[in-house]
């Protein structure tokens, strides 16, 4: 799978030092006042006992290695992975740093929603010149991509997105986010190659081929084909042992392959019709998905690119230039020849 091939978002902790030495003082108190027989002044002799007792326990809790038991440490946060592989935790810092200030975050928000407003609006518009569609489409990933891992500038963005895109930018992201937490990058970087896809339109007749000829609609493939290498980028087999432009096990691609190449564009792409065809494509696309990938979350993320192509073919112009990213490192064509590249934050 893309990432995984493609790509396979924090609990706070509390000091006990006070509270251990607290709970059995307070157990004392209630122990001294269900003693009918005690006289007054043993009774007041007992309170400065625990008073004293309470007072040294509090001034050491405090004092400890020079730090206050109310300010522990910031643990690590259990989704700083992405796509098979492990980002380091998070450092640990005061919980007295000031937070990041609200101008900053609608600052963020602000060129995100302005990034995503002219990157959609200019790939949807026919008279934007094919020289810019691959800038368009890296940006719009890019703006993608740091959304879904921080998704607290969300809302914020949405808010300020033409209403019209506003369906647009969500699908996008339920997709990003849903391969965000299927996948998980290992530690090394994997042994692919990146390449140039074939042309758009060359890819587009292949789609629709397929479709004319086993009635699968030409939106899914197309979006497999994103989700698996990035529309023919990623060549290599994955952890699986999956192959080829839309990734079939060598066992799958004997059954649906019907004798083509398994790293043929075309041959793919017919066998990956076939057997959605056998799943239950068209009526049931979630099915069919689901036979391919026995993944919800793959499920989701499919059909919310598919979902965007039948809205308005020219989608496929901008995830046709997205590129391919492992965990938080870029992949450029030309790698391993050309170095990788760390991801901007």
């Amino acid at each position: 799978m893309d990432l995984g091939a493609f790509g396979r978002i924090a609990a706070g902790v509390t000091s006990t030092l006070v509270v251990a030495g607290v709970l059995p003082i307070a157990g004392l108190l209630r122990v001294d006042d269900q003693q009918a027989g005690t006289s007054h002044r043993d009774h007041r002799g007992r309170n400065r006992l625990i008073a004293l007792l309470a007072a040294g326990l509090l001034v050491a809790a405090c004092s400890a290695d020079g730090r206050s038991t109310g300010s522990p440490p910031v643990p690590p946060d259990p989704t700083a992975t992405t796509i098979k592989g492990t980002v380091p935790a998070a450092p640990k810092v005061p919980t007295t740093a000031p937070p990041r200030s609200a101008s900053a975050v609608t600052m963020g928000a602000d060129r995100l929603a302005a990034q995503l407003t002219t990157a959609e609006t200019a790939i949807r518009d026919p008279a934007t010149p094919a020289s810019k569609l691959p800038a368009l489409g890296r940006s719009q990933q890019q703006a993608y991509r740091t959304l879904v891992r921080h998704p607290r500038l969300i809302p914020d963005v949405l808010a300020q997105l033409p209403p019209t895109l506003r369906r647009t930018v969500k699908a996008n992201l339920v997709a990003g986010s849903e391969l965000h937490k299927l996948n998980r990058p290992a530690r090394r970087l994997p042994r692919w190659r990146i390449v140039a896809p074939a042309p758009a339109a060359q890819l587009l007749a292949a789609y629709r081929a397929a479709e004319a000829k086993l009635a699968v609609p030409w939106e899914y493939l197309a979006a497999i084909h994103l989700v698996e290498t990035r529309t023919g980028r990623i060549r290599g087999t994955s952890s699986a042992g999956a192959q080829g432009p839309m990734q079939f096990l060598p066992s799958t691609w004997r059954r649906y392959g019907h004798g083509g190449d398994i790293q043929a564009t075309g041959d793919a792409i017919l066998a990956a019709a076939r057997l959605l065809a056998a799943n239950g494509a068209p009526a049931d696309m979630a099915g069919a998905l689901y036979a391919y990938n026995p993944s919800r979350r793959y499920v989701r993320a499919v059909s919310a690119y598919a979902s965007q192509l039948r809205a308005n073919p020219r989608a496929f112009l901008g995830y046709y230039h997205w590129q391919v990213f492992y965990g938080d490192t870029l992949l450029p064509e030309g790698y391993p020849v050309r170095p990788p590249i760390p991801a901007p934050g």
